[in-house]
């Protein structure tokens, strides 16, 4: 009997141990737990005119001069140093699009002018007496001066409407400007200037509170 009670308690012991010795189960990842991600910023996607740091200018439709006014507005541009103006569009949070063109014409101006002046006079007289008396006189004065131009002059006259978009297609900005020429740079160059310069002042208003989407036309 006793016999019987230490082997009992012999196996009670060791069956103790062996659940003592198991180690834990690990807990199995699901194989549907999502890893984070994590967004670049290159190419994000700018909400407003504040947000935009690069931009790309793309090709402007429009005339032959289209091209021109194309580099001149990234010069413009690029002289303000708010933008960085990058030739890679992927790199770009903005793309600035529209149309331009610089065409030439001949400004006609016609003038008449005319002067003219006529005066007459005349004196007569007559008498009869031992002595015959006679007179007489005639005073006549005329002139006539005409004066005519006509002055052709060459001209230019350049235009571009612009917007500038981010990535999604949204409109952030927008103008459009024409010119004739300035005193001292043409009319695409005058435009280009026009354009950067209503960039930096709306680029102000929306520091100062305002986030204007849309800029007036400024004409000449």
């Amino acid at each position: 009997m006793k016999t019987k009670c230490l082997l009992t308690a012999l196996a009670m012991a060791g069956a103790l141990l062996a659940q003592e010795s198991t180690p834990p189960a690990t807990p199995q990842k699901s194989a549907t737990a999502k890893t984070p991600t994590h967004s670049g910023a290159a190419g994000a996607s700018g909400d407003t005119l504040l947000e935009v740091k690069r931009i790309y200018v793309a090709q402007l439709t429009g005339g032959a001069q289209a091209d021109t006014l194309r580099e001149l507005i990234i010069a413009s541009i690029d002289s303000t140093k708010l933008f960085i103006l990058t030739d890679n569009e992927d790199r770009a949070d903005a793309i600035l699009k529209g149309a331009a063109d610089d065409h030439s014409f001949i400004d006609t101006f016609d003038s008449d002018q005319s002067i003219n002046g006529r005066e007459n006079g005349g004196k007569y007289g007559s008498g009869s007496s031992t002595y015959s008396k006679s007179g007489g006189g005639y005073l006549g004065l005329s002139g006539g001066e005409n004066d005519s131009y006509h002055i052709k002059e060459r001209k230019h006259e350049a235009y571009a409407s612009v917007r500038l978009c981010n990535r999604d297609g949204d409109v952030l900005w927008s103008t459009t400007q024409e010119s004739t020429g300035a005193k001292f740079r043409g009319a695409s160059a005058d435009v280009a200037a026009k354009i950067a310069h209503q960039l930096t002042l709306d680029l102000d208003k929306a520091k100062r509170g305002g986030t204007p989407a849309h800029s007036p036309t400024t004409n000449p």
